[in-house]
């Protein structure tokens, strides 16, 4: 359950939202309830202050997008995905964001608040729709690129449209899985084909970590069937670009035989966040068809150490600024080698929520407050990411697009990137940096304190749980939330009281003058030991 500071706060919100619309004077709205006039002027209100500031939003290449959903295998052990493409036409009605209300349900199990959360997650969320064609045509002639997309803990396949439209905008397939692993904060299948043919689901949500569950086992455990289910999906998908007669267990109007000769086959890659993003490291290390990798912001405790000298693949880290920590980093850095790519960028200003739709479903207040939004500016920050990651893809898919016109990006050079790391990794505070720039880029910043001590207290930073968030569970929840990856750091395996408040430990010592490296690891002069 969710500290009571933030029930009462949750509470007193609520009771403002309440009073405010009508008159302040007047103390007792409760007869006004009773009103379905008062309730539409509550649903308007908070529309206004947490929802209307902006949608999510369009992708900005030269694509129409589609989206439909894909469900191969009626039980739990087939693929679920949400698929992005580019539409033959744009006159389909939009998507509706999260369809089925239990996917509310889900998240406030996940948040460990009351069943009436869900309702009022529901009430205002419900609604709300994505910049996607549904059920759209695909746009045929050409073959696309594909990206499978991997969604983090407590996330489900909707909740990264943003990435997935725009991906989809410039060119690319993307399919984005609903994990069904018990990571998803809620999925659904069909018992059998009769069940499906009636639409009675049958409904599954986060698996909770039970009592002497070594956290790292069941992460690990979680990451390999995530990696086998992004393997799987590609196999489906390929097997109908193949041609061969696969079925939809959904009823719906899109047509997969329109997906036959659609994928370039040498051109596919793996993105994802959060625990999403150590699916990618996962992924790459398993299986040779995904060309490349971009993690977003990744949460790095799932993955056994032997995979790190597992992966050929080129590598792009894209961190946010206030999310990351030393050990995360550490293990990211375990990556780099010399013969092989590596790249890393911090967004300035982002949290990291700023990957996620919830950034833009709610406005300046409540994103501010429950830390869903950054100082950036939400549409500015999933910009520079999608950017980046198109060059990156272009420079490593071999693709013959314009998307080498944000090569800079890739090394961090723009006001609102920074190369490799805002975050000491050594007891000697040296930074982790990955070109030229980050030497004068830290040193510009030297007057401002390094995130990752302001992340070892418990303040206002914490609140994002409320949203999608499970206090109990120490890691991070891909749409969701940065509390659990520091609940991880903070208080190890997940076990009674895990998630108490510690002391705030004493800050670290100034740093010395930032040293440059180029991104690949290299020993410490006279430490014998690997550099940061």
């Amino acid at each position: 359950m969710l500290p009571p500071k933030l029930h009462a706060l949750f509470c007193l919100c609520s009771c403002l939202t309440l009073v405010h619309p009508i008159d302040w004077q007047d103390l007792n709205p409760v007869a006004h309830i009773r009103s379905s006039a008062w309730a539409n002027k509550i649903q308007a209100l908070m529309a206004a202050a947490s929802i209307r500031q902006s949608r999510i939003p369009k992708g900005n290449g030269s694509y129409s997008v589609g989206c439909t959903d894909l469900m191969f295998d009626y039980t739990n052990k087939g693929t679920f995905l949400r698929l992005y493409y580019p539409s033959q036409e744009d006159d389909h009605s939009d998507t509706l964001w999260i369809p089925n209300k239990e996917y509310f349900f889900g998240l406030s199990k996940y948040l460990g608040t009351p069943w009436l959360m869900g309702k009022i997650l529901s009430f205002f969320f419900g609604s709300v729709t994505t910049p996607a064609n549904w059920n759209s045509p695909l746009r045929t002639g050409e073959k696309y690129p594909l990206i499978v997309f991997s969604h983090g803990l407590g996330a489900f396949r909707t909740i990264y449209s943003a990435i997935g439209i725009d991906l989809a905008s410039h060119g690319f397939i993307v399919a984005a899985i609903e994990h069904r692993d018990g990571s998803a904060s809620a999925t659904y299948y069909f018992k059998d084909q009769s069940a499906a043919e009636i639409g009675n689901k049958s409904w599954s949500y986060l698996q909770e970590l039970k009592p002497g569950d070594e956290e790292i086992h069941v992460r690990n455990e979680q990451v390999q069937k995530r990696a086998k289910e992004c393997s799987q999906a590609l196999n489906l998908i390929l097997d109908i670009d193949h041609g061969r007669p696969i079925k939809n267990v959904l009823d719906l109007e899109f047509d997969v035989e329109q997906l036959k000769d659609s994928i370039d086959r040498d051109k596919i890659a793996v993105i994802g966040h959060s625990f999403g993003g150590a699916t990618v490291l996962q992924a790459l290390s398993e299986d040779q068809r995904f060309r490349c990798g971009i993690a977003l912001d990744a949460w790095m405790l799932p993955l056994d150490d032997a995979i790190y000298s597992r992966i050929p693949q080129p590598l792009f880290f894209i961190n946010s600024e206030r999310f990351q920590f030393p050990e995360n980093i550490k293990k990211m850095k375990k990556c780099y080698s010399p013969e092989k790519e590596r790249k890393m960028i911090t967004i300035r200003g982002s949290v990291h929520q700023n990957f996620a739709d919830f950034t833009f479903t709610t406005g300046k207040i409540v994103g501010y407050i429950f830390t869903l939004k950054g100082d950036i500016d939400s549409n500015v920050a999933i910009d520079l990411c999608n950017k980046a990651s198109l060059a990156f893809l272009q420079k490593h898919l071999g693709l013959r697009k314009d998307f080498d016109q944000w090569d800079s990006l890739i090394e961090g050079k723009d006001e609102n990137l920074m190369p490799g790391t805002n975050i000491n990794i050594t007891n000697e505070h040296d930074t982790l940096q990955n070109s030229p720039e980050a030497e004068k880029s830290n040193l510009d910043r030297k007057s401002t304190p390094l995130r990752e001590t302001k992340l070892e207290g418990e303040d206002l930073s914490d609140l994002p749980r409320l949203l999608l968030a499970k206090p109990a569970c120490p890691h991070p929840a891909t749409s969701a939330g940065q509390v659990c990856e520091r609940r991880a750091r903070r208080s190890g395996p997940h076990s009674p009281g895990a998630g108490a408040a510690r002391p705030r430990p004493p800050p670290p010592p100034p740093a010395p003058p930032a040293r440059h490296l180029d991104g690949e690891s290299r020993g410490r002069s006279g430490r014998g030991r690997p550099g940061t």
